[in-house]
This record gives C-alpha cells, structure tokens and sequence, in this order.
C-alpha cells in the first residue's frame, strides 16, 4: 500500500466499518455533505423563529430568549436548543466532510474549484456561530465578545481598540445588537451564496440526505434538545469579569487557546491553515487525457450533457445547422471518467461500421479498444467460455484474480460502460461481473450503471443472455476478501444446473458482501 494511498484507504475501511451498522444508502460518511446542508436549514429555520421573539434593546436581548428556553421549555426552549445543537452539529459534519475530501485526494484537477469555494464556508460558518453566541448576551456572550474583539486587535484593520467597546457598560448600547443582528443575518445569507459557489459546478448535487437519514439525525437532535435543553447563564456585567461558563468547545475553541498561547500565534496557524489549504491543488498529479468529440458521431441527444457528473459537457447548435446540436467538452471541469462514454447511443459494439467510433472517446481508452479487448478475451477462453471482469481502477485491484479462465478489463469508472458492452460480452462468455467503488469516485458512475442495465435510463438495452450470468458488486479498494469471495460465489453459481429462464433485466438489487 503506497503511502500516498495510505488516508485513502484508511477512510474507506472506516466507510465500510460503518457499512456494517447502517445500510449502505444510509451510511452517514457517505453522506457528509448532504447532511451539512440539511443542518444548515435546521438552524435556518430555527433562527427565524428565534429572530422573531428577540427584544434587540439593550435590556431585554437577554430576558427574551432566557424567558425563552424557561417559560417555554415544550416549544421556544425547543426551538432553542435545535438552534445551538443544530450549529454544533453543522460545525462537526461540515469539519468531517472538509477531512474525508482530504484523505480520499478530492481537492484537484476538476475539483480545483470547487475545493477553493469550500475554504470560505469554514470562516463564514464559523463567524456566524460566534455572533450568534453574543446575541444571547449571557456572561458566556460577554466573554467571547471581548475575547474575539482582544484578537481582532492584533490585526492592523482598526484605528481604535475593539475591546474598548467593552470596558464599561456605558459604552453599550441597543445600536450594539442591532449591529449584531445584521451580521447574524448577513452572515448566514453570504454562506447560502458560498454554499451554492461550492456546488454549482456540479451536477445533479444530493442536496439532502436520504429521509431515513434525515428523520434519524432530526430524533436525534430533538431527544438531545429536550433531555439537555439549551439555557442562558447570568446577564453579562461589563463591570466583573465573567466566572464559571460553560464553553461552547465548537465555537469557543479558540479563546482558550489565545489565553494558553498568544492572539499571533492563533492567527499565524488559522492563516496557515487557510493558505495550507489553498495551496494543496497546487501539488504535482498526474492528470489523464479528457474526452473529445467526434462530430461525425454525434446526434446531439444530450445524453452526455446530462450523464456529466462535473457539467464539462454543453450542447451548442452546429454553425452550419442552427437546428441541430452538438456536445462541447470544457477540457478544465473534464474529470476524464468516461461516464459520457457509456452514456452515448454510438458506443455500441454491435454497430456494422468498418471502424467503430462513438460520438465521444477517451483517448486513452476508446469503445473500439474495449470491443476488440473483449474479443481477444472471448477468443482465448477457446471451448469453454470464461468469465469476464469489468473493473472499477479506484476499486479492488483485480490482478490476483487474472487467469486463463477470467479475463480483466479496467476502466477508468464503472460508469464508462455502455450497457450494449456487457451484452456483447455475455453472447461469448460463461459469465460477465462488474463491480466498482461503493462511493463512487466520480459520483454518479455507480448509480447511472444501476439505471442503465435495469433499463430504467437511456441508452436502453436488453440483455440477452440469463440475468444469473451477469453479477454487479460494489466495492472499496480495501475489500480484496469480500470480491474473491464474491467471485467464487458467482462461478458457483453459474455451474448451478440452470433452472427456468428469467428476465433479461438485470435487478436494481446490489450484490455485496
């Protein structure tokens, strides 16, 4: 196991770890993103509510949502508590998501920008926790206000000392929480529009999780809210210093760590880490060569356009033929996965021309290269057909399975394979498996491959030989064990007596171990 694969594979065994315990559609690892997002709604519409009731004076910010959480406990308390856990949370998730991206190597090439857009969310989701915290105006607030303003002073931005806003209750007053209301709205609007930058680029975006997850993670958070609810400490005193509060460690890590170090030695490792991450893109990666088309090939169906996991694929009119369209490739969002391939009506190995050539290739690894590595494999197995493999290259490593009997075709994504593909293949073979990575490292090969042989999504083939002859599993690059025993599970079965003919549909079911 090289080193530069090493956090890869570390990440994915505890995917699979969690595999075990969830089902795989609901594994919350697999879904980090989607999660954040629906966190992000739950404080949302929380802070709504808690908007509304908020006396923004001076004298009542505090009594208001202190009368809150105690008068109220059954609804406002409620609604409270789901605010704070909710941002917790949303801090917790959004951090595991920023790690898992960086283990699995997902901050480069296709992924430049959208790695970039990522950086801000960190500041501004932050930033939107601290305000909020200050709006109660507990000895909590007042001791993060003045704490955050002590560090702010160290940068050279303000002509006079924040922290001398706070050494008197004098120097107070409501225009104070006005201003932090404006910034706890303004905050969170700037991170909708930073959430969107980060995912715009994508296509077909989960942007909520699946409802089991969903309702699981809200239970969760509503138990929590009503076993250990929310609750304001003493009104901030300008006048004392506050004593014995209870940190918020998901927001207020940062004050005792100024207090044990210095507000420089803070700023240099946020700084540091911000330019760390900014800079990571920058490391040397072998990038492979993108799709191109080939417009003698294309019939402008758009089945490419809307397959493209990274939208690098547009539909513009032909200069000569407004009428009719044609695919574009952007070479820089192009991740080189091959799903368009799969997606496109013209790669079909069953086509009668001289030269078979599909409307968009892979250079490195066009349709006709496939057909005719399918054929050498057919041609070799001699009397008695073998079996051929359709390997993911993120997946398991298939070379331990080789041999004269079992014939290997890697592709850059199991979404690369056109459905006719495994048909062809099955008229000569005794069995045909594909498998390719459980989170697919392209996002959408996995389930467009499900579509596509379940004949629910275009391009649209029946599969002529037996559906016990096709075998379709999902693994990680760390589950070796799992595709041998999958493997032998499968020649068993296909030297089984074959019993009465089913549908030539193959099921939407995963096979896994």
């Amino acid at each position: 196991m090289g080193g530069t694969h090493l956090p890869r594979h570390v990440w994915q065994r505890l995917e699979c770890l969690f595999d075990t315990v969830f089902p795989l559609a609901d594994n919350p690892l697999r879904q980090l993103g989607a999660l954040a997002l629906f966190l992000f709604w739950i404080v949302a519409g929380t802070g709504i509510y808690l908007y509304i009731v908020l006396d923004t004076g001076i004298d009542g910010v505090h009594r208001s949502i202190d009368s809150l959480s105690r008068q109220q406990w059954y609804w406002g308390g409620l609604i409270r508590s789901l605010h704070r856990y909710g941002a917790d949370a949303f801090v917790v998730i959004m951090m595991l998501h920023l790690l898992r991206e960086l283990m699995l190597g997902r901050f480069h090439g296709h992924r430049l920008y959208t790695w970039l857009m990522g950086i801000p969310l960190l500041w501004l989701a932050y930033a939107s926790g601290l305000v909020g915290g200050w709006l109660v105006w507990d000895q909590r607030g007042q001791y993060s206000a003045v704490a955050t303003a002590e560090l702010l002073d160290v940068l050279p931005i303000f002509a006079d000392p924040m922290a001398r806003n706070f050494v008197s209750p004098e120097m107070m007053n409501d225009r104070f929480f006005s201003l932090l209301v404006f910034m706890h709205i303004g905050l969170p609007l700037l991170l909708v529009l930073a959430i969107w930058a980060h995912v715009h680029r994508i296509s077909s975006v989960v942007h909520l999780p699946r409802r089991r997850l969903a309702l699981g993670l809200g239970a969760a958070l509503a138990l929590l809210s009503l076993l250990f609810p929310v609750l304001s400490g003493q009104t901030a005193d300008l006048t004392r210093e506050p004593v014995q509060i209870g940190l918020d460690w998901f927001f207020l890590l940062l004050h005792p760590a100024t207090e044990y170090s210095s507000p420089s030695i803070v700023w240099s490792v946020l700084l540091g880490l911000t330019l760390l991450f900014g800079l990571l893109p920058g490391l040397p990666f072998r990038r492979p060569a993108v799709v191109f088309v080939t417009p003698t090939q294309c019939s402008g169906c758009g089945l490419c356009y809307e397959d493209c996991p990274y939208g690098a694929i547009r539909m513009e009119p032909l200069p000569e033929r407004r009428r009719e369209m044609i695919a574009r490739v952007d070479a820089d969002l192009c991740a080189s996965c091959g799903i368009c391939v799969g997606s496109c009506p013209s790669s079909n190995p069953f086509r009668r021309a001289t030269e078979l050539v599909s409307g968009i290739e892979l250079p490195q690894l066009s349709v006709a290269e496939l057909r005719a590595r399918v054929d050498q494999a057919l041609s070799q197995s001699g009397s008695a057909p073998g079996l051929i493999l359709f390997a993911c290259e993120r997946s398991v490593d298939p070379t331990a399975l080789e041999g004269k009997d079992t014939f290997v075709l890697r592709l850059p994504c199991i979404g690369m394979l056109p459905p006719a593909l495994v048909e062809y293949a099955l008229r000569g073979a005794a069995g045909v498996l594909l498998y390719g990575c459980r989170s697919c490292e392209f996002r959408l090969g996995k389930r467009w491959t499900e579509q596509r042989l379940a004949g629910e999504r275009e391009p649209h083939h029946r599969l002529a030989g037996d559906r016990e002859r096709l075998c379709v599993i999902w693994l990680e690059a760390t589950q070796q064990q799992e595709l041998a025993t999958a493997m032998a599970d499968f020649r068993q079965r296909l030297a089984a007596p074959a019993g009465p003919r089913s549908s030539s549909r193959v099921s939407r079911n995963e096979v896994m171990s």
